[in-house]
């Protein structure tokens, strides 16, 4: 760690000095808006902030922004502005009291939207779906990474053990970077984020956290927010955190997104027969949404759906009860219970999760 931290610039930075001016008090009335959104690469956040002279209780209080779409992937320099819609408020971990991130859509100049806005299309299919209440927990898997782009705690000139005794580890030999992983699990909870849990991965510098269970698109805006703190809080210790789905070739495990899914009827008495059935349509539709699971259309998931380290392969469609091999698993409980949910393990690590529940729900609910 002590190497790592020498080659990060932001590492230098004193950060008790930041301090004396964050205790500065704040005007009557005044806050800080910090907005974010999805880029053109439909994987990374941006973000800006604006002073209000008010403290807003809802999105529709906020005023619409904008911002230079030519420097995000969204358009061209000759006509540059990208309109910033305000959909969800949270609590700001960072500034605290009464400051506030925004989580917004993006809108081309027509008002239209952008090609990386995929919430406005998957809220209108939540609200198809309202009745039967589907709710969703995703398993966000990501890598921390030295600036240089290597594993963090992973030796310079080689590499560490094989995979074992690293996930759920306990011990400076098996986990690495632990702080960042509970300031991030802390700050989600302080700013509204449904997160439900963490634990270290099987790859060495790898982690996961859960968030949910959430209802309809509630989980593609706080997974979403989720992501920009996990990427703010590490750059404030000069880490990179990564979503890439395979950061290490080889005999090393990758990062998805698993994706928890359940109905109403799913969860009465016997619905395993609507598990059945939801995991029969899916079986229908598996190219479709193998395209639908990664920013590139599968080509990110190719690395990672390999059959091996617990993953199917990209190319079949499976199931099974407990069966991390498989395409779509059913817990063992659930089985017993004959009742719950199911796990979709397709979805990769920087899936955007708009995507994955449109197409989730548009197989399983509305055919």
């Amino acid at each position: 760690m002590a190497q790592t931290l020498v080659e990060s610039a932001n590492a230098h930075i004193n950060k008790n000095i930041l301090e004396k001016f964050m205790e500065l008090p704040m005007p009557d009335g005044v806050i800080q808006a910090t907005y974010i959104w999805i880029d053109g690469t439909d994987e990374n956040v941006r973000c800006k902030d604006r002073t209000l002279n008010y403290i807003p209780t809802s999105p529709n209080e906020l005023p619409i922004w904008n911002y230079d779409g030519s420097s995000t992937y969204q358009a061209d320099g000759s006509n540059s502005d990208v309109y910033l819609y305000p959909v969800r408020i949270y609590k700001d971990p960072f500034r605290r009291g009464n400051n506030i991130l925004v989580l917004c859509e993006t809108y081309r100049f027509d008002k239209t939207p952008t090609e990386s806005n995929k919430r406005k299309e998957c809220l209108e299919t939540c609200n198809k779906c309202a009745d039967e209440e589907p709710w969703f927990g995703i398993e966000q898997e990501y890598t921390l990474l030295d600036v240089d782009g290597r594993p963090l705690g992973w030796p310079r000139n080689g590499f560490p053990g094989p995979q074992g005794p690293y996930y759920c580890g306990v011990g400076a030999n098996k986990v690495t970077a632990r702080d960042i992983v509970e300031a991030h699990y802390r700050a989600c909870l302080y700013a509204g984020v449904k997160i439900c849990g963490t634990n270290a991965e099987v790859m060495p510098a790898q982690w996961e956290y859960q968030v949910g269970p959430c209802v309809g698109i509630e989980i593609g805006d706080d997974l979403w927010v989720s992501r920009f703190l996990l990427h703010r809080i590490a750059e404030e210790f000069g880490v990179v955190a990564t979503l890439d789905p395979k950061p290490m070739e080889g005999d090393w495990n990758g990062a998805g997104a698993h994706t928890n899914v359940s109905t109403k009827t799913m969860r009465e008495d016997n619905g395993i027969v609507e598990i059945q059935k939801a995991i029969k349509k899916l079986s229908q539709h598996h190219d479709r949404h193998i395209r639908a699971y990664d920013p590139r259309g599968g080509k990110d998931n190719e690395r990672r759906l390999t059959g091996k380290h617990e993953t199917s392969s990209i190319h079949d469609f499976s199931a099974g009860v407990a069966n991390r091999g498989s395409s779509i698993r059913i817990p063992r409980g659930v089985s017993d219970d004959g009742k719950g949910y199911f796990e979709d393990r397709r979805p990769s690590s920087n899936c955007d999760p708009y995507s994955v529940v449109n197409a989730i729900l548009n197989t399983i609910c509305l055919e």
